[in-house]
């Protein structure tokens, strides 16, 4: 999946993510992560951005991320919307 624009999902609310996501010219996928639990949770929170780019076949882009105690699911979902409102994709066949 290739990135067109920078797009977002998600707040800053309690237990929810605010992701940020851009293409990039570097083929690598950088993730710059705030969160409110970094010293517990930041590698796993990573882990699973990274994770979710890699399922929808997103290799390079750079993700922005600002973390108030959301839970691996939320993180995906947000991640997933983020992309696929960067590629411009209106209909997705999960």
């Amino acid at each position: 999946m290739e990135l067109k624009l920078k797009a977002a999902a998600g707040t800053l609310e309690s237990s929810d993510i605010y992701i940020i996501i851009e293409p990039n010219s570097a083929n690598e996928i950088k993730i710059d992560l705030q969160s409110d639990v970094m010293a517990q949770f930041g590698e796993s929170i990573k882990k699973v951005i990274l994770d979710t780019l890699k399922e929808l076949g997103v290799t390079s882009g750079t993700v922005t991320a600002t973390d108030k105690g959301a839970i691996d699911p939320v993180i995906k979902s947000r991640v997933q919307t983020a992309a696929l409102r960067s590629a411009q994709i209106k209909k997705f066949q999960w």
